[in-house]
């Protein structure tokens, strides 16, 4: 059993319909894979060891929401995490994503049918030693980047009838609009969306708003800026003003931007993993945050 530190803030989320609270400063477990050449996020990490390491700090400071995908290696950090954490903690909350494969040369296909959706709630059950998934998210995959109108009826039909076999516990929306977000809402309940967002890029400022008003977690995906992390002169002295790194004042911005956000950033260091759980103890004055609403166009 790993022993709690609780370095992380102490504020939560419940997540709706549910009993489960998660502290809002959460981990992505992506960049616990691998990387082949041009292929990101795929085979094993250069050190498993140091994955593992990661994995039971972050659990040990408080963390109990963890994001992850069986396509991620493939396969790769599920193993990882299982290997790391189970038997898992009772409050722990595992939340993994289907609806995409990977080619042989790395790259990202969508897999909605209902055989492979099936398919993937097994992997992922089997790769992290569950009987159940805590959550289950349904990526849309019309645009790999970006969200991009289309119909998700029949593959969130087939997450509802794997909820109702007790396969599934909750569904999330990834990559969606306002559109698939009420089409998957009329099928079943949705506990979480989870976008691309963050200081710059702003997209959803309106959707987070709509769903803290349903009591819907909204998770930014890419909150540091992904493969290409955020730079800005502003967020630079804004940083250098509170003493923090720049990363950090990201996060804390995310976390005060609104309180059904939770952040997932994902790292394979001890060390910045660290330094991302003490943002969720960082006050970000409110004239400061007007400076940091500017580097993305401001609030909407």
């Amino acid at each position: 059993m790993i022993e709690r530190t609780d370095r992380v803030g102490s504020f939560g989320f419940t997540l709706p319909g549910t009993s489960m609270t998660v502290n809002r400063m959460g981990y992505g477990a992506m960049q616990l894979a691998g990387r082949d050449g041009d292929k990101l996020v795929w085979g094993p990490p250069g050190d498993v060891d140091g994955a593992i390491a990661v994995l039971r700090e972050a659990v040990a400071s408080g963390v109990n929401h963890i994001d992850t995908a069986d396509f991620y290696g493939p396969h790769v950090t599920n193993q990882i995490i299982r290997k790391a954490l189970s038997p898992y903690p009772d409050d722990l909350v595992i939340v993994t994503k289907v609806s995409a494969r990977r080619g042989e040369d790395g790259s990202w296909i969508p897999a909605l049918s209902r055989e492979e959706l099936i398919t993937a709630v097994h992997d992922n059950l089997r790769n992290l030693g569950l009987d159940a998934l805590d959550v289950v998210n349904l990526r849309s995959m019309f645009s790999i980047h970006e969200p991009a109108e289309g119909s998700i009826e029949a593959p969130m039909t087939v997450l509802a009838e794997l909820q109702q076999k007790g396969l599934v516990r909750h569904i999330g929306l990834s990559n969606v609009t306002p559109a698939q977000i009420a089409q998957a809402r009329r099928i079943a309940p949705i506990v979480c969306v989870q976008n691309q967002y963050n200081l710059v890029y702003r997209a959803d400022d309106a959707l987070i708003a709509d769903l803290a008003h349903d009591g819907i977690a909204y998770v930014p995906f890419f909150p540091l800026g992904g493969f290409t992390p955020l730079q800005s002169d502003t967020l630079s002295e804004v940083a250098t003003r509170l003493g923090a790194t720049p990363m950090q004042v990201a996060l804390a911005w995310l976390l005060q931007r609104s309180p059904n956000i939770l952040v997932i950033p994902g790292t394979s260091s001890v060390e910045h993993l660290r330094e991302n759980l003490q943002a969720s103890r960082l006050q970000v004055p409110s004239e400061v945050i007007a400076d940091l609403d500017s580097i993305g166009g401001g609030p909407a």
